[in-house]
């Protein structure tokens, strides 16, 4: 069974999976087929559930099959292309440009790990492309699909690693 994301307008889209239908944020520029690197697109495709991360200071994570990690203060993930962790979990400080994972704005509070770009990572084709918790009123992401926190918390159970997301494009 895989995770539907269809684009409606803008950055916000629809999400199916066991029969329900969620709102979604998606990047700021909509669902991109040639997803590059700051581009706030959202990339097209069949994507791997790779792993769970989760602010264990936050929540507690109900019992999933897939691997689950919690999110510590010093974890980061690099999105510089020309880095040779690109793409990649790394430890902060971290000499190249790298996004912080322990975040305020709740938006990591749980995540999953979707598998582009990753088998290797090519420089420039995105980095960092999650499944995680939206902001409020589901503001657009950088890239990534967004939920309502309770709703992704929800579902976290039910995923397994068989699964697939598959993002379409317009």
């Amino acid at each position: 069974m895989d995770i539907l994301v269809t684009p409606k307008h803008g950055h916000r889209g629809t999400l199916k999976l066991f029969g329900e239908t969620h709102e979604c944020a998606l990047g700021r520029a909509g669902v991109s087929p040639d997803k590059r690197e700051g581009d706030g697109a959202t990339p097209a495709g069949r994507f791997a559930l790779r792993e769970i991360r989760y602010r264990a200071d936050r929540l507690s994570l109900p019992g999933t099959l897939l691997p689950a990690t919690p999110i510590g203060k010093d974890d980061g993930w690099c999105d510089d292309p020309a880095d040779p962790a690109y793409n990649r979990p790394v430890p902060l400080p971290y000499g190249a440009s790298a996004e912080n994972m322990w975040r305020d704005d709740g938006l990591y509070d749980l995540l999953v790990i979707l598998g582009h770009n990753d088998a290797p990572p090519v420089a420039g084709l995105g980095s960092a492309i999650f499944l995680h918790c939206a902001s409020p009123g589901l503001g657009e992401t950088e890239g990534c699909v967004a939920l309502p926190r309770d709703r992704l918390l929800a579902l976290a159970p039910r995923l397994t690693p068989d699964m697939m997301i598959d993002i379409r494009a317009r």
